[in-house]
């Protein structure tokens, strides 16, 4: 009998770009509320004590949110719920999503109530180099904290929903409203009360945040999920999928989190500032990740899933699907994220500046800042090339590949970590703060060899895929060319302040790296030239 699965434009190229497009201009309007929200905050902490108290507060409570949320939920949830989707069974689909939804606010609100008695515990686990005042102001902003991560894990529920059905623009640009709650406390209260009083009013104001940020996805959701019916259901087939995919891809999560304790718990030990520094490094250097690699990721989840099927067939023909979606993927991914790495070594200050140079954040913050992103630039492509390869895996209904990577990741990290972040500066002569470049080189090199992991036993299951080398060529030429010619815009005059400068020599990076690309043939540069031109192809 012939399948009746429906045909889908899931796997259309057109489609593909397009939900790209939208998950990046979600992504990019998000990123540019939430940097004003990191130089607001760098205005009024710089990088004192309130800074350091802040970061670790900010990302105690967000362990919970990557463990359920984003990627983890994700992976277990859509493609289950693609599938059935696909096939035409919606009603089964919504019921899914609904038992999904139950358990998950179950569970979570059970971890945020044991999470903030535990908070004095946690404190002591992961930010070790904390004391006296520092301490207990991070005690006090980790426990105003949790409510909201329970909220935002929440929100990564109506993300998931939201993906399956396309609908990218409203799930990615929710936390505008997060951003914007964080954004209005500080502007209103940033100059009236003592800085560890701020950062009190600025945690509530997160808080009021993310529950703005889940309801405004509530209408989306209820308008492609009609049937929806929230009730715990573990007898259901499709249930119990969704909970054996978790249950993988929660420890591969867990394991990613290690790197980001041991990063914390090393920062804490480096002086005042290190914590917050390596914040906003981080801040800096994950958003080509986000951009790019989450774009074509998120994009890419649903529609994989539907091609491969509930069941999981093995074909010739799914396998080639499969490997012309990655591999495509892939390329669009180095188009944007090599000229990234280029910039946070050429032009790193230029960048830093634009962003966090106000207020109490100085020229020498920037230039520390500086050094800690050139390091994550070593791991930068490989790590957003990873987004996509897990994605795949989870398409397949595989979360343990991934989870045996990321164990070899997080070795790599708390080895490597080690070393370049305590004994090293010290052989060099340098202050210790300046492990936290430390830091993050090591992170990088650990993604690489993760990324070559996954993508070695990628290979082996559906056949080769990879960056041509003339390709990747292509695009560090065009890089480091954008880079010399950036370096003379930014020396040929004394531009009028930092947000000025950045400007000018961003924009001229940009205009020659496209320009380079273009001139070299790069298929992909040809198209964004297109897309920009309003001349974008359309299929008959």
């Amino acid at each position: 009998m012939a399948s009746s699965r429906p045909t889908t434009t899931l796997t259309d190229s057109e489609g593909r770009r397009s939900g790209a497009f939208s998950v990046a201009l979600g992504i990019s309007l998000t990123r540019i509320v939430g940097l004003v929200r990191q130089r607001v905050l760098a205005h009024y902490f710089g990088l004192g004590m309130e800074a350091d108290a802040w970061s670790a507060a900010f990302r105690i409570p967000n362990v919970l949110q990557n463990l359920f949320g984003d990627q983890a939920l994700s992976a277990s949830f859509i493609p289950v719920y693609a599938s059935l989707i696909s096939r035409g069974d919606r009603r089964e689909a919504d019921r899914v999503a609904g038992a999904v939804f139950a358990t998950l606010a179950l569970v979570v609100a059970v971890l945020v109530l044991v999470g903030v008695l535990a908070t004095p515990l946690l404190i002591g686990a992961i930010a070790p180099g904390f004391s006296g005042a520092k301490r207990e102001l991070t005690t006090r902003l980790v426990r105003i904290l949790f409510p909201s991560t329970g909220l935002l894990v929440l929100s990564a529920w109506c993300l998931g929903v939201l993906n399956t059905h396309r609908r990218f623009l409203v799930s990615y640009t929710a936390p505008i409203a997060w951003n914007a709650a964080m954004i209005a406390a500080l502007i209103a209260f940033g100059g009236g009360v003592d800085l560890p009083r701020l950062a009190v009013i600025v945690a509530w104001a997160a808080v009021v945040g993310s529950a703005l940020q889940f309801l405004v996805q509530v209408p989306g959701v209820l308008s492609v999920a009609p049937h929806l019916r929230f009730a715990l259901d573990a007898a259901s087939a499709p249930v119990r999928t969704v909970a054996r995919n978790f249950g993988p891809v929660f420890v591969s999560r867990g394991v990613v989190q290690i790197s980001a304790y041991i990063d914390q718990l090393l920062a804490s030990l480096l002086g005042t500032g290190a914590v917050a520094a390596l914040t906003n490094a981080q801040l800096l250097s994950t958003l080509p990740v986000s951009l790019f690699g989450m774009a074509v990721s998120a994009a890419e989840l649903p529609a994989m899933s539907a091609v491969v099927g509930l069941e999981r067939e093995a074909s010739a023909e799914r396998h080639g699907a499969l490997r012309a979606r990655l591999e495509a993927g892939l390329r669009h991914i180095a188009l944007f994220v090599v000229p990234s790495a280029m910039a946070f070594v050429a032009l790193g200050d230029v960048v830093t500046a634009a962003i966090f140079e106000t207020g109490r954040f100085t020229r020498t913050d920037t230039v520390y800042i500086w050094g800690i992103l050139a390091g994550s630039s070593i791991g930068l492509l490989a790590s957003t090339l990873s987004r996509l390869y897990v994605s795949t895996y989870y398409a397949l209904g595989d979360a343990r590949t991934p989870l045996n990577c990321a164990l070899v990741r997080v070795v790599l990290t708390t080895g490597l970590g080690y070393l370049f972040a305590l004994p090293l500066p010290r052989l060099l002569g340098l202050a210790p703060t300046w492990g936290a470049a430390g830091l993050t080189t090591s992170a990088g090199i650990a993604g690489l060899v993760e990324m070559m992991l996954l993508r070695t036993r990628m290979n082996a299951r559906i056949g080769r895929t990879s960056l041509a080398f003339g390709y990747t060529l292509r695009l560090w030429v065009a890089a480091l060319i954008a880079a010399a010619a950036a370096w003379g815009v930014k020396l040929a005059a004394a531009w009028p302040g930092p947000i000025v400068t950045g400007a000018v020599v961003i924009g001229a990076y940009g205009l020659v790296y496209f320009g380079t690309t273009f001139a070299l043939r790069v298929p992909e540069a040809s198209a964004v030239w297109r897309r920009f031109g309003g001349r974008t192809a359309r299929r008959p």
